[in-house]
């Protein structure tokens, strides 16, 4: 979901849809439908399309008119964010991960958008819930 306010998008999908995702980010190729695109879940998204390109670092954008989530970016730091993926596919005690740029960010690229990734347990990790 894109919370139009803060411009922090959420991401909730199972461990194999994660794992997916992580593969698509790694290869740098893919598109991901939403199984969740009811009105009723907020401001759904309609997908997320991974892709190739030239640079340094991987940038997260929002097409606000297709309503898909675009992940961008080089092959190393792809694979960086599909380490972080593939992490909370296999994440057994729930938690989320927090993706936000800063300056000197290991593996984003300025402007991208703000993700929060959900694990398939839960958004905390279960000693807190």
């Amino acid at each position: 979901m894109s919370d139009p306010m803060s411009g922090e998008v959420s991401l909730s999908a199972s461990a194999a849809e994660l794992t997916y995702l992580a593969r698509a980010v790694a290869e740098g190729d893919g598109f991901i439908g939403s199984a969740s695109a009811s009105p009723l879940d907020g401001n759904p998204l309609a997908g997320i399309e991974v892709r190739k390109a030239p640079g340094s670092g991987v940038r997260i954008d929002l097409d606000i008119q297709r309503q898909i989530l675009v992940i961008s970016g080089d092959p190393v730091a792809r694979g960086v964010l599909a380490d972080n993926l593939r992490a909370m596919a296999t994440a057994e005690d729930g938690g989320h991960l927090h993706i936000d740029y800063f300056p000197d960010h290991p593996y984003l690229s300025a402007g991208s958008l703000p993700l929060v990734v959900s694990s398939p347990h839960g958004g905390m990790p279960a000693q807190f819930a």
